[in-house]
């Protein structure tokens, strides 16, 4: 048998479980506290659900399921080999979110604001921030197309940011229908934009000239390309800059987005950033506005994203119900705060109680009194106390008791 973990998933220990289950409920809690409500989605959804959800390049990553008994060795001798599998696991929370407001929508008052923390999984080749099975933390609004559920969940995932001691950040805000304008307005085709922005996403790993590279690379006309190259090359792509190179009738779009921003930059007073950045596309192909993203600043790379998606539960009822989510990426989180060996001040000490084998009665009542300050584990006091009070210092225990020997705690150098 292997005692290692399927690459891709980890085991955490007391310690790593503690700071995972203190930031997950600060999020949480910050989230329950701003009006959003909690809900769980099953981890298992239907095949033709995951393969028609418009996640991008998520669907080539998606965990199937294969069919059970009589159902598998009849496909298999049939040589039906696209129909094994009839199931998979989840490659996001937005999904479930969509098919779960399509079954319970009867018992929902809309706008829903909903709170989904919970596990996903990616076929991705493991390596270092890329797990198979990891922790995302949404927020979704359902059923308006007001432009303040934008600025309601930025505002909320930035005070979930800030909870979690996560402080140099910006906000970056886009609007796929502004892209697509001006892409259009440079003489792509309609059936072009998608692939065009997943090149243009990579901005800021390839730089301009690899973002040109590529779309070279795809035979766009070499006007085309001139004028998207003197586009990505102007100094300060703005929103004031960008109305040039749109419809006027997409001008609507722009507007919106400055009252994000102009919005946001009130709430946020100071504390963190938000600004336009035309080259944010987002790599799902489900999203229809609005897009953001943020920024670490002190360690580099998008820890949170989001957008607007008003056609993904119409998939599922066949009307039009507006939607729009912010998730954090939590494993990024968890593995920046656990590298710092960040520990909160506001998480409880842990000490513990020794006590012979016929003293744990009392010895219980005396934990539940210190129960009031600390987290208390009662164990049988061992034969050579010293050695295992090595062992409780490196579980980053605060402290402890010999029952029957002192009424204080005496403190671990921890």
């Amino acid at each position: 048998m292997k005692i290692k973990t399927v690459k891709g998933t980890n085991d955490y220990l007391p310690k790593e479980a503690a700071l995972r289950d203190y930031l997950q409920n600060t999020i949480l809690n910050t989230y329950i506290n701003n009006g959003f409500e909690h809900i769980t989605t099953p981890a298992i959804e239907d095949a033709e659900n995951l393969d028609k959800s418009e996640g991008g390049e998520n669907l080539n990553l998606i965990f199937k399921i294969l069919k059970r008994g009589d159902k598998l060795e009849r496909a298999i001798e049939e040589k039906k080999y696209d129909e094994l599998s009839d199931m998979g696991l989840r490659y996001d929370l937005t999904l479930p979110l969509s098919r779960y407001y399509a079954n319970n929508k009867a018992n929902l008052v809309l706008p829903v604001k909903t709170i989904q923390i919970d596990r996903v999984y990616r076929a991705e080749r493991p390596q270092k921030g890329r797990l198979r099975e990891f922790v995302q933390c949404d927020i979704d609004i359902l059923g308006s197309e007001s432009s303040s559920c934008e600025t309601e969940l930025i505002y909320t995932t930035a005070k979930a940011l800030l909870a979690i001691n996560i402080n140099e950040f910006r906000i970056k805000i886009n609007d796929r229908r502004i892209l697509n304008s001006v892409l259009l307005h440079m003489g792509f085709e309609k059936d072009d934009l998608m692939g065009v922005c997943i090149i243009f996403d990579k901005m800021d790993k390839i730089g301009k000239d690899g973002v040109m590279s590529e779309l070279a690379e795809k035979g766009y006309e070499s006007g085309v390309l001139d004028r998207f190259s003197e586009f990505v090359n102007e100094e300060h792509l703005d929103l004031l800059s960008i109305r040039s190179y749109i419809a006027e009738e997409d001008e609507v779009y722009i507007d919106r987005i400055e009252k994000i921003i102009s919005e946001s930059e009130k709430l946020a007073a100071g504390r963190y950033e938000i600004v336009f950045d035309i080259s944010l596309v987002r790599g799902q192909g489900y999203y229809t506005g609005t897009i953001f993203e943020v920024e670490s600043l002190r360690f580099k790379g998008a820890i949170a994203g989001g957008g607007r998606y008003d056609n993904l539960i119409g998939k599922f009822t066949g009307e039009n119900i507006p939607a729009v989510g912010f998730s954090i990426g939590f494993e990024r989180i968890f593995s920046i705060l656990s590298e710092q060996g960040y520990m909160p001040s506001s998480m409880r000490k842990k000490v513990a109680v020794f006590y012979s084998g016929d003293e744990y009665v009392n010895a219980a009542a005396k934990a539940d009194e210190l129960r009031k300050e600390y987290d208390v584990n009662m164990i049988e006091r061992p034969k050579k106390l010293g050695k295992y009070l090595n062992r409780l210092e490196e579980q980053d225990y605060y402290g402890y008791m010999v029952y029957g020997e002192t009424e204080d705690i005496k403190y671990l150098s921890v």
